[in-house]
């Protein structure tokens, strides 16, 4: 059974917004819990909510712009995504889109909802770190 879930989001194929892929690349190669699952979700979007509906706590993983110096990796919660919807519902609504509608679209109380973002581009180091920070966070909720 999942206890949480670290959803790793991005573009691999675009730099600057393919942080989340390679964080999932590096933890589907280390040993983890069978219990944290462990999801990339690309460019899903919306279709990210079937991950989010069971109120299992989630970490996402991605790139992020404004919350800290550049290479540098930070948590945000949930709710402070969220607040940074800026009305869109395209692509580039992203991650704020998602969490910002999440509360009106499942029948259960929202999961716990962390961010490990880096800013700029990420070094090899910063990603190995960030893996191991997404799977303690991940571990600490569930």
């Amino acid at each position: 059974m999942v206890a949480a879930r670290i959803l790793c989001i991005g573009n691999r194929f675009v730099g600057g917004d393919d942080f989340g892929p390679r964080v999932y690349d590096t933890l589907a190669g280390m040993e983890r819990p069978a219990d944290v699952e462990i999801v990339d979700g690309g460019l899903a979007g919306l279709n990210l909510l079937r991950f989010l509906e069971d109120g299992r706590p989630v970490v996402f993983v991605d790139a992020v712009s404004g919350f800290a110096s550049i290479g540098e990796i930070t948590v945000i919660d949930g709710d402070t995504v969220a607040r940074q919807t800026n009305g869109s519902f395209g692509h580039e609504a992203g991650l704020p889109f998602l969490l910002s509608v999440l509360p009106a679209v499942v029948d259960n109380p929202p999961p716990r909802i962390r961010l490990v973002g880096c800013e700029g581009g990420a070094s090899d180091g910063a990603v190995l770190d960030a893996a191991r920070l997404s799977l303690q966070l991940a571990l600490e909720a569930g």
